[in-house]
């Protein structure tokens, strides 16, 4: 006889390595600023391990691994050139990771209210999962931008959490990266890892309370960690 349904929680997401595979366009935007400054393209191996802290600090390495200096104002324009650039191409090639529409739909289904931490800024993030069609899914949506602090502070997913309705000792968090696991540590909420984000330590070695390898791991790795007790009281 199988376990009954954990009382529901709030369940937070990353975004950017996370929710949706948005590498492609994130990159091909950095392509464009490197062009324009006339630096060599960088390997996408590389780059893509650079996302994750937001676009500013993308633009930031990005141009200082290619060894370009510029001074802030300089650096300023180029930011938000790629802020245009970007909105424009947000959703040309990103796509939801395998599994995840079927995975929310079963947390959904359980009871469970979903909510974005990301530092993405906001306006891009409701942006890009709009066009995704991912928006409405979502009780809150909160980016670097909606409070006065963001990951890996703790305020950001407490308040994304609070803003959903819930509470820390009734709330979970998924994500990507080093900062996710920081993040979920420092607000005293669990987090479950997924490998195929962008982080340079292996997704095994972020000290994650779960991983899972697909979203069709999910819902079940959100029940046992509930079960835990973090939500029976």
């Amino acid at each position: 006889m199988s376990a009954p349904p954990t009382r529901p929680a709030v369940i937070a997401f990353d975004l950017d390595g996370t929710l949706v595979d948005t590498a492609p366009d994130l990159l091909d935007t950095l392509d464009v600023i490197l062009d324009e400054v006339g630096a060599p393209r960088l390997p996408r191996e590389e780059t893509r391990k650079m996302i994750g802290a937001g676009a500013k600090a993308l633009v930031n390495r990005g141009l200082t691994a290619a060894g370009i200096d510029v001074a802030p104002p300089d650096f300023d324009k180029l930011y938000e050139r790629f802020l245009e650039h970007y909105a424009a191409h947000i959703a040309d090639s990103s796509a939801p990771f395998p599994g995840l529409v079927a995975a929310l739909d079963e947390l959904s289904a359980r009871g469970h209210v979903l909510a974005v931490c990301t530092n993405k800024l906001e306006y891009l993030s409701r942006l890009l999962l709009d066009r995704l069609g991912l928006a409405d899914r979502f009780a809150v949506i909160a980016g670097a931008d909606t409070f006065p602090v963001y990951k890996p502070d703790a305020g950001h997913l407490i308040g994304t959490i609070e803003r959903a309705g819930g509470s820390p000792q009734r709330a979970l968090m998924v994500g990507d990266s080093m900062t996710d696991v920081l993040t979920a540590k420092n607000a005293r909420v669990p987090v479950i890892v997924v490998p195929f984000g962008y982080t340079e330590t292996p997704a095994a070695e972020l000290g994650g309370d779960e991983l899972i390898e697909h979203y069709d791991l999910l819902p079940e790795a959100v029940e046992r960690l509930l079960r835990l007790g973090i939500n029976n009281g």
